[in-house]
């Protein structure tokens, strides 16, 4: 029963490829490019490999939904975890080098790093995409004050892509997709992150604290 409901779980989430979206032909040729890498790149970790491949998925469903750029979002969905195979010291080590300064000992936002190291990375490699996704990409672990609509996509399909375990947290964000603005998903998908971070015990990256703040102060703004 379990394998029944999780297979149609996964189908109603699993957008479909290329959905209503014309692409160029330069920019299938790219994302073609870019998907290869990445299944190279990830071949050792194919739990990894196949829940990159749901998120590029997602956000192009999400952005297809919002009105944001597809091609930007399959793109970042295919290299968001480009890092996650890096050794936890060897991650740190790039971060260091990269001059990356959380406020607090890497050690202790290790989990965050990822996508920081890749957006600065990444870009020397594929010097042709644009800075848009390399911001989502850096963004997509630990959100940041200036979300844009395009981070929030990434940051959101992270969380719901369809083969992710469904949490009452991610079911709900998950029932909120084309009911309610972007960015109300957004931040229920982010204050929901925050909630499971503190119900199981983990250590809470100070600077959430702030990103937290600025954003309730900002829909607050909006909703006068």
């Amino acid at each position: 029963m379990a394998k029944s409901t999780k297979s149609k779980d996964v189908e109603m989430w699993r957008p479909k490829k290329n959905e209503g979206v014309e692409y160029e032909p330069w920019q299938r040729l790219t994302l073609m490019r870019v998907e290869a890498d990445t299944r190279s790149q990830l071949a050792s970790r194919r739990h990894r490999l196949d829940h990159t491949l749901a998120v590029a998925r997602t956000s192009e469903h999400l952005a297809v939904l919002y009105g944001v750029d597809p091609f930007l979002a399959r793109l970042a969905g295919l290299l968001h975890d480009w890092d996650k195979v890096v050794p936890k010291d060897e991650l740190i080590a790039r971060a260091q080098y990269f001059g990356i300064d959380m406020g607090v000992p890497l050690e202790s936002v290790e989990p965050l790093l990822h996508g920081m190291v890749a957006a600065r990375e990444l870009p020397e490699r594929y010097p042709h995409i644009p800075h848009e996704v390399w911001h989502a990409i850096a963004c997509h672990t630990s959100a940041a004050e200036d979300m844009n609509p395009l981070d929030m996509v990434l940051f959101v399909a992270d969380g719901i892509e369809p083969l992710r375990r469904a949490s009452e947290g991610i079911q709900h964000t998950r029932d909120l997709v084309g009911k309610v603005s972007l960015e109300d998903v957004f931040w229920n998908a982010f204050v929901g992150g925050i909630i499971f971070v503190l119900q199981t015990g983990r250590y809470l990256y100070p600077h959430t604290i702030e990103i937290y703040n600025t954003l309730a102060a900002n829909r607050a703004r909006r909703a006068r």
